[in-house]
């Protein structure tokens, strides 16, 4: 029992852990000979207490995984916090650099039921906030749901020409060619997606303005929020993307009118009005979590077949919406945009969140801490030397050899019962890191 709750302890409440069968040695290597010494440690995933390798599932949606999803929320918010603030590698001058904070919606497909602040919907009712009605078709059968599903397949081309709109506008209200621009300047940003009720993909985005070396560079002194946000508007009005002909009727893509762009101020120059690193960061990192799921009642995994709709107890809207993606997913013309792989997610097919390069540090980066982190907590509570000397320094290393596969998903009903007893009992223990060789995806 206690092996089985160690075991379990260490998956930090992840509910979906990946089961791997294997092995994992330590040997000793001589660097100088090559030899391989003797064999220093040894894990076999058939000896441990659940009888399997657990890894946690590293799930960033909330309804599949709430710990591992909290994870990747707090990792998101970090990124996005280190880009405003700068630590974790990159400087703490980004604070002084034009930096604004841009929601990009959906054009419209038709009327929904909404809640315009004290004004009625066009139903003529006031709808409460968690009023399932919300973002709904007034009529249905006017609704434009094709439209609807094509715009979230081609939402993240649709951001791609955005970014090169808005280098090219910068770049001219600078006085500057487009190619003198990286010389002088560079934009950085991170952004996720979100989806509305209505079930069309928005992004949020922190678009920053930074010298030619990224944060690590001032920018040039005419480069300011003013000029930051005037190109976002001009990029954003500019920025089409051509769509498929589908029975004689031409779609083409671009923004909906109501684009949101606010200036970011540091926490030392707000005096707790203006719009803070942290409230942004936090905001950006909620939706991080979040799928098409959570606002419009939709699914968190793909489907097979469609037939398997009758059995799930769907909202009609988002149903619908499925039903639209998959039988678009069926058109010749239409198969690189793999619509029925993407029908879960009403067709939207782009990654959740994307940085730029030199915006700030990387989920990879804060993940490879947390770990080397962890192995130094058990190499304390082994007992080992937790700053071993320099392998270079001395004629022998330690040489790891592991082979895992993977042997399925979860947990059986008594691990997923003790898993719970621990979760009410909040232990505070240190969780035990994959080892070398196992594949983690979180």
């Amino acid at each position: 029992m206690p092996g089985i709750l160690r075991q379990l302890t260490g998956l930090g409440g992840c509910t979906h852990p990946v089961r791997l069968a294997g092995h994992r040695t330590e040997h000793r290597l001589d660097t100088t000979t090559g030899e391989i010494g003797p064999t220093l440690r040894r894990l076999e995933s058939a000896e441990l207490p659940a009888g399997d390798l657990l890894v946690r599932c590293g799930n960033r949606r909330t309804t599949r995984c709430a710990a591992c999803a909290e994870t990747y929320r707090r990792d998101t918010f970090h990124l996005i916090t280190a880009g405003l603030r700068g630590g974790k590698g990159t400087p703490e001058q980004v604070t002084t650099h034009p930096r604004v904070f841009a929601t990009f919606t959906a054009p419209s497909f038709g009327p929904v039921h909404n809640r315009p602040g004290t004004r009625p919907c066009r139903c003529g009712r006031h709808h409460t906030p968690d009023e399932p009605a919300l973002g709904t078709p007034l009529n249905p059968e006017r609704y434009d749901y094709e439209t609807a599903v094509l715009w979230n397949a081609h939402a993240g081309m649709l951001w791609r020409r955005f970014t090169i709109h808005l280098r090219r506008e910068i770049a001219r209200r600078a006085g500057l060619t487009q190619r003198e621009l990286p010389e002088r300047a560079r934009v950085s940003f991170a952004k996720v997606a979100e989806y509305q009720k209505r079930g069309a993909v928005h992004f949020h985005a922190v678009i920053r303005l930074d010298g030619p070396a990224g944060g690590e560079s001032r920018p040039p002194h005419w480069a300011t929020a003013e000029l930051l946000t005037d190109a976002i508007q001009a990029a954003a009005s500019r920025a089409v993307v051509p769509g498929p002909v589908l029975d004689g009727r031409t779609h083409t893509f671009a923004f909906g009118r109501q684009l949101d762009i606010r200036t970011i101020h540091g926490p030392d120059l707000d005096g707790g009005q203006a719009l803070t690193d942290r409230a942004v960061a936090a905001y950006i990192a909620k939706y991080a979590t979040k799928g098409a799921e959570t606002a419009t009642g939709t699914l968190d995994r793909r489907l097979r077949f469609v037939a398997e709709l009758a059995g799930m107890d769907l909202p009609a809207h988002a149903e619908r919406l499925i039903r639209t993606a998959w039988a678009l997913g069926a058109r010749k013309d239409l198969a690189h945009l793999r619509l029925r792989a993407w029908a879960h997610m009403l067709g939207f097919r782009g990654h959740f969140s994307t940085k730029t390069r030199r915006y700030s540090t990387t989920l990879g980066a804060l993940r490879t801490a947390r770990a080397e982190w962890q192995r130094l907590q058990v190499a304390i509570q082994r007992g080992d030397d937790p700053h071993p000397v320099d392998a270079d320094d001395v004629d022998e290393t330690t040489l790891v050899l592991a082979h895992w596969t993977y042997a399925g998903s979860g947990l059986t009903p008594t691990e997923q019962w003790l898993s719970a007893s621990l979760a009410d009992t909040h232990t505070p223990t240190i969780p035990t890191p994959a080892p070398e060789g196992a594949t983690t995806h979180g």
